[in-house]
């Protein structure tokens, strides 16, 4: 789950993380106030689940609460379009109004998890306020790591050491080492699977702040801290993906054209590759688990349909716990309660798929059948060309 800037930092202020004053504001009177109180100089900043605000208009410094109201008007209510966006965009509902502060370095800061080595990893480098996938392509020895033991947490000199490497001593030494600890702290005790600061401000005072905050929490998690889950802003999510989560289904929206429906992540990784490798492009992942239901099966399918950019589908069912037979019941009924426009193909392999076959052939409905995984792949992208 993600959540937005102005909710990570509420986040980390609680383990001690310094951020600037601020406070969010939904009307353009409300930002002029906010500004009234910390100002002279502020910076609006538009809340929304992607990055790059800045470029895209999103992100503005003004003087006092006349130009914060002007401005606010202008930002509040319009479609920002970054690179994260997508071309449609995010419609901006508040603003985060912030304390402008001197600038002296901009840094980078981030915890997150490492799947390969089994622990979490601290990245930093003096590469802030860019992204840091272009500094690890281009300047990879600017990105310094540590990697924190699950049972000893994060040693001192560790934090220690990361500050040194960013060219920091003094009092910002100090500073940013108790940053270091604060942020992994919080990252650890929400259940975090990212936590990043870009940039890391360090002001001519030498202070340490996170002038900019992405957190992203374990779903599985979520049951732990009601208090994070209560942060989740729906209008941010796709709505086929807030649907599915109604019903426990795994589903992410892709770019592709062929919709899938299938049991298991593997094998819903298997197909999403083979359609790429027969000259297609996925749709979407949806995972409708081993054990589903039909009343699951006929829901993941009004999902997968209501995609305006899926022209056919496949469905991939290997009937282990999962009846064949089941998933054909479950995928007539959604079908013609849908009203169903688009080709299907179908592969059923495992318990019960004769009975399965059976029911589709006889659904007097035209759905596509196949055998092989190849044989599915190249029926349903044919269909779409």
């Amino acid at each position: 789950m993600k959540i937005h800037e102005y909710q990570a930092k509420s986040i980390l202020s609680k383990y001690g993380v310094p951020i600037p004053r601020g406070e969010t504001a939904e009307t353009a009177e409300q930002a002029a106030e906010i500004a009234r109180k910390i100002g002279p100089r502020v910076v609006l900043k538009a809340q929304i689940h992607a990055g790059g605000r800045g470029k895209g208009g999103g992100i503005k410094v003004v003087n006092g609460p006349d130009e914060a109201r002007e401005t606010a008007a202008k930002m509040i209510g319009m479609t920002l379009i970054t690179h994260q966006t997508g071309p449609e965009g995010k419609t901006v509902k508040r603003l985060l109004v912030e304390e402008a502060l001197d600038i002296a370095r901009e840094l980078y800061l981030g915890v997150v998890i490492d799947r390969a080595r089994e622990a979490v990893v601290i990245m930093a480098s003096s590469e802030g306020g860019v992204e840091i996938e272009k500094v690890a392509d281009e300047k990879p020895e600017l990105i310094f790591k540590e990697y924190v033991h699950p049972a000893t947490g994060l040693s001192g000199f560790q934090a220690r050491k990361l500050a040194f490497q960013l060219g920091l001593s003094g009092e910002t030494h100090k500073n940013a080492v108790k940053f270091i600890a604060g942020l992994y702290k919080a990252f650890e005790a929400s259940d975090a699977s990212l936590a990043e600061i870009n940039p890391l401000l360090v002001t001519k005072q030498g202070q340490v702040l996170a002038l900019d905050a992405k957190m992203n929490f374990d779903d599985n998690a979520l049951g732990r801290h009601p208090d994070i889950a209560a942060m989740r802003d729906l209008d941010e999510e796709s709505p086929l993906e807030v649907e599915a989560s109604k019903y426990s289904l795994n589903y992410i929206k892709l770019d592709g054209t062929v919709g899938c429906m299938v049991n298991g992540a593997g094998l819903a990784m298997a197909t999403m590759d083979i359609i790429m490798h027969s000259g297609g492009m996925p749709a979407n992942f949806l995972d409708v688990g081993g054990g589903v239901s039909e009343e699951a099966v006929t829901n993941a399918f009004k999902i997968l349909v209501a995609d305006k950019d899926v022209k056919a589908a496949l469905i991939n069912i290997f009937g282990g716990i999962v009846r064949c037979d089941m998933v054909a019941g479950g995928i007539v009924k959604a079908a013609r309660e849908v009203g169903l426009k688009i080709p299907l193909v179908v592969r059923l392999k495992g318990t019960n798929m004769e009975e399965g076959k059976r029911i589709l052939a006889e659904s007097g409905m035209r759905f596509a059948s196949a055998d092989s995984m190849r044989e599915a792949a190249e029926k349903v992208v044919s269909l779409v060309r």
